[in-house]
């Protein structure tokens, strides 16, 4: 009563909170240091959640991004194709790389076109910047294609500067290109382009074919060495063109019989030419009989043939 009318104690209870107040405080600590690290581990889980979130949203975003760019590549390579296609001068048909065929030791991959859509053995395969291979098998639903670089291909080509002719042949795995039995003088250098000749009859002339990065020409040597980068995007481009006929050449001659080695081989024998037949000699003019002529025997009827003659 004192207290509360007098307010006498304001100064004690002043006085003792000031001196209970750092026993407050140490009091306190252990409940300010749970709450404390019950925030801090809720504010952590918070964290590594919304990290966990940004991560597969960056994830996710990453993936549309580079599905976004090869959508684009493989719309600009279809406007390159497109383009390509209307300077073929034949009738070409638009084909997607499946996947590249089981045998490691070949270059060789499968298409998306066969049989059904009317692919055939033998039909050029190119891209919009050059000669691709050929295709080699075919199914009902898909096709083989042989590229260049196969070991075992060859397509005739010449150089776009001076019309050179030669045969390019493939390397295999190394994704090159080689021009043998070229002279060692030869006139190949570094940088020239190779188109089709079209001397085969399979490929249409003047399309390109690769480009030469090396030439070794050696004295002693026979022959010369050009290696050639092809120009198409072999490795690199999944959409193709299959180049739906064969250019229009007239028929080969037929092929000569073989000769056995270490057999002489006999010669036909020649026959006799006929003479031709000679014109029949104009008849004499006949001179007009008279009637006295005509009433005389005949000479040859008054000449009688003496006995025993034979």
């Amino acid at each position: 009563m004192i207290d509360s009318r007098l307010h006498s104690l304001a100064t004690v209870r002043q006085v003792a909170g000031t001196v209970l107040y750092p026993f407050q405080m140490v009091a306190l600590v252990p409940r300010d240091a749970v709450a404390s690290m019950g925030s801090y581990f809720s504010s952590l889980g918070a964290l590594q959640k919304e990290v966990r979130d940004l991560k597969s949203q960056q994830v996710a975003s990453a993936q549309t991004m580079q599905q976004a760019q090869l959508q684009m590549a493989e719309n600009a390579q279809l406007r390159k194709l497109m383009g390509a296609r209307e300077h073929v001068p034949v009738k070409s048909m638009l084909s997607e790389i499946l996947y590249d065929a089981r045998d490691p030791s070949t270059r060789k991959v499968v298409l998306d076109r066969g049989l059904r859509e009317g692919v055939a053995l033998g039909l050029p395969v190119i891209d919009n910047a050059g000669v691709v291979g050929q295709v080699t098998r075919v199914f009902p639903f898909t096709s083989e294609v042989t590229l260049l670089t196969d070991k075992d291909q060859a397509i005739p080509v010449q150089v776009l500067r001076n019309g050179l002719r030669s045969v390019a042949y493939g390397r295999g795995q190394s994704g090159q290109l080689d021009l043998r039995f070229m002279a060692p003088n030869a006139d190949v250098v570094v940088g020239d382009v190779l188109i089709t000749s079209g001397m085969d009859g399979v490929y249409p002339a003047g399309l390109a074919v690769a480009k030469v990065v090396q030439v070794e020409s050696s004295a002693a040597g026979a022959f010369g060495r050009v290696v050639c980068q092809p120009l198409a995007g072999i490795d690199r481009h999944r959409q193709l063109l299959i180049l739906m006929s064969a250019p229009a050449l007239p028929p080969r001659p037929a092929d000569e019989p073989l000769r056995v080695a270490g057999k002489k081989q006999a010669l036909p024998k020649m026959a006799p030419i006929a003479a031709p037949p000679r014109e029949a000699a104009p008849a004499a003019p006949t001179a007009p009989v008279t009637p006295a002529a005509a009433a005389a025997p005949p000479a040859a009827a008054a000449v009688k043939p003496k006995e025993g003659a034979q």
